[in-house]
């Protein structure tokens, strides 16, 4: 068999069975130092490379289950149809309804997307505007822009106005058990109860409950990753050790002198 054939097989049974792999982890397969020959054979079964982790993970197109989004994640690790993180950036900007601030577009793409909105926005390729303090990200094309902000704008009204609704039919009662509750808590419970709560909201909900609790809608933002991200399971509520220490018998003295 054609040594060439043979690695490529050897290339596609890999990532088949794991899915994602690093370059280093490709360059073993292949028995190879070189990054050139790794990336013609990768080129030749038609692959992506992460989005997330800097770029360091690769699959084939055929392996990613992408979502309605265009994005797939296989053990936190994101791939999007689009390419890479500055690619994926700008096309959800440009197909927004009504634009996307850096924490909106973080929310749907799990990393940070600051460098490459200010990269992107430099380079002409997006142009944003600044509402309550925050920029919000949206197309360059004019007539799309145009679309896009007098959405943002109807959707402003719409969120505040829910806000309002929300906070003002609530129960006194309601809001005070929740206070109290909140300041038995420490930190990162706060935290991992506020994530949990604007999760059940959805749309807009950290800044919802940020503004409810008194928090930084990041601190919330953050929370609601933490309380569903896997690592949180294995973390454990006690060390181990801790805990009321077991009780253990002492033989009785006898009462007989």
């Amino acid at each position: 068999m054609n040594i060439s054939i043979d690695r490529l097989k050897a290339l596609n049974s890999l990532l088949i069975d794991q899915k994602i792999a690093t370059l280093d982890t490709l360059k073993a397969e292949l028995n190879t130092q070189s990054t050139m020959t790794v990336y013609r054979k990768l080129k030749a079964l038609g692959y992506l490379s992460s989005y997330s982790h800097r770029g360091k993970y690769y699959t084939l197109k055929d392996i990613a289950e992408f979502d309605h989004l265009g994005l797939w994640s296989y053990h936190s690790v994101w791939f999007s149809k689009y390419g890479n993180l500055s690619e994926t950036t700008c096309e959800f900007i440009q197909s927004s309804n009504a634009g996307l601030s850096s924490d909106e577009l973080q929310d749907i793409l799990h990393v940070e997307v600051k460098q490459p909105l200010l990269k992107l926005y430099q380079d002409k390729k997006i142009d944003r505007k600044k509402y309550s303090g925050r920029y919000i990200y949206f197309s360059f094309d004019s007539a799309k822009r145009r679309r896009q902000i007098t959405a943002r704008k109807n959707t402003q009204i719409e969120l505040d106005i829910d806000l309002l609704l929300e906070v003002e039919s609530m129960a006194d009662e309601l809001k005070a058990a929740i206070i109290l509750f909140f300041s038995f808590l420490n930190e990162k419970q706060r935290r991992l109860y506020a994530g949990l709560e604007a999760y059940r909201i959805g749309y807009s909900g950290d800044k919802k409950i940020a503004e409810l609790l008194g928090l930084d809608p990041h601190t919330v933002a953050k929370g609601r990753k933490e309380i569903f991200s896997p690592a949180l399971e294995t973390e454990g509520i006690r060390k181990k050790g801790g805990g009321r220490k077991s009780a253990e018998k002492k033989p009785q003295k006898s009462s007989r002198k």
